[in-house]
């Protein structure tokens, strides 16, 4: 490794890059996109206005926001080889999703061009895209034909409707919509870093978010909502939360969807996630998995100090909007293409090839011994 500072373990405290797009303080338990404040844009803000905010840095006007409405909702058809792709491939969802993105790629209209234009507008088409793919992976996996998006609905509501074939309540919707906003992006987290990488050698935007996507998959990244509501499940009961705890820490299980990388205080999104999963318990009468939730918050407060991050109070939220459990990553990905797509924009806008150095630990002044002496 050339002279410098010393990385540490996944690169924890290393500064890789410049970025105007979002920013974290996890000893005040902040993030803003684009210097306003998530819980500004949770209470006030929809999906569409959020995606706008980081691809363009201001919030839009009344006809900028109309504007882009429109162009997403016109661009949220898929073409019927990614379709057919959806119908013959196997395995989890998202490892069908990274492979119906790539499709779209070599199928996308402006495929041979990969100039700053074209890419934004990649970007968009990309955007009001994976919604339409994950519910159309979910559908075609059970049997069921594709519902067609709807240009009328704002985009968390189409993506419900799509995904269920009935059009969402007030509720429903607005939680979903909030969902997204929470999730759309979170400064250089391994996927979008994965995408930034990408991007730095000219790779093309559908080659970008593949890699992001790639990445969003491991089970320690985008993985962790999936698990959250595995253990809820294994849980059963308000009642069993404090044994499992107790059990877990005894067989050195990792408590799914608490702590977090960066912040030392709660996840600012694990608060309005908080409130949506209470919010729809008791509006809609199931309070199951929201009270096993806050029984189990209390109970690892009380053993380990931890907080919840964004992945935990997710799952009871997504549970009860009736998506499957083996669908919540992928709805992650419905919300961080926004974030994916404006750091690719960001670093192709003043690129510069990413290229780390490592610190060789091998051994050294090996000889060559000839295959007959071996």
């Amino acid at each position: 490794m050339a002279e410098g500072v010393k990385a540490g373990g996944g690169l924890r405290n290393v500064v890789v890059g410049e970025s105007r797009i979002s920013s974290i303080d996890g000893v005040r338990g902040i993030l803003a996109y684009r210097g306003i404040d998530i819980h500004e844009l949770a209470e006030h803000s929809t999906f569409e206005e959020t995606a706008f905010l980081l691809h363009e840095g201001t919030l839009p006007s009344r006809s900028a926001l109309e504007a882009f409405r429109v162009e997403l909702a016109r661009e949220r058809s898929i073409p019927r080889e990614v379709v057919e792709i959806a119908r013959l491939a196997a395995g989890h969802p998202m490892a069908v999703l990274r492979t119906a993105v790539s499709a779209l790629g070599a199928l996308d209209p402006d495929a041979a061009d990969d100039g700053e234009t074209t890419s934004r507008r990649k970007a968009r088409r990309l955007m009001a895209q994976m919604g339409t793919l994950v519910a159309l992976i979910d559908r075609v996996r059970n049997g069921r034909e594709p519902v067609a998006p709807d240009p009328a609905l704002p985009h968390a509501a189409n993506f419900l409707y799509m995904l269920t074939g009935s059009r969402p309540g007030d509720t429903a919707a607005r939680v979903m919509d909030v969902a997204l906003v929470l999730h759309a992006d979170h400064e250089f987290n391994a996927s979008t870093f994965a995408a930034r990488v990408a991007a730095s050698t000219l790779a093309d935007m559908h080659g970008a978010v593949t890699a992001a996507l790639a990445t969003l998959k491991g089970p320690l990244h985008g993985g962790a909502n999936e698990a959250v509501m595995r253990a809820l499940e294994e849980i059963g009961s308000v009642e069993r939360a404090e044994s499992y705890v107790r059990e877990s820490l005894a067989a050195k299980r990792k408590l799914m969807g608490f702590g977090h990388a960066v912040y030392k205080t709660e996840d600012p999104r694990a608060t309005h996630l908080r409130r949506l999963s209470r919010r729809l318990a008791e509006e809609g009468g199931d309070t199951r998995w929201y009270a096993i939730s806050e029984r189990l918050e209390q109970a690892v407060r009380e053993a380990k100090g931890l907080y919840p991050n964004v992945d935990f109070f997710s799952a009871s939220v997504y549970r009860v909007l009736g998506i499957p459990t083996d669908l919540f990553t992928p709805v992650f990905a419905v919300s961080r293409i926004a974030g994916w797509t404006a750091h690719v924009l960001e670093q192709l806008s003043n690129n510069r090839l990413i290229r780390p150095e490592s610190e060789y630990t091998g051994p050294r002044d090996v000889r060559y011994v000839p295959i007959d002496q071996r």
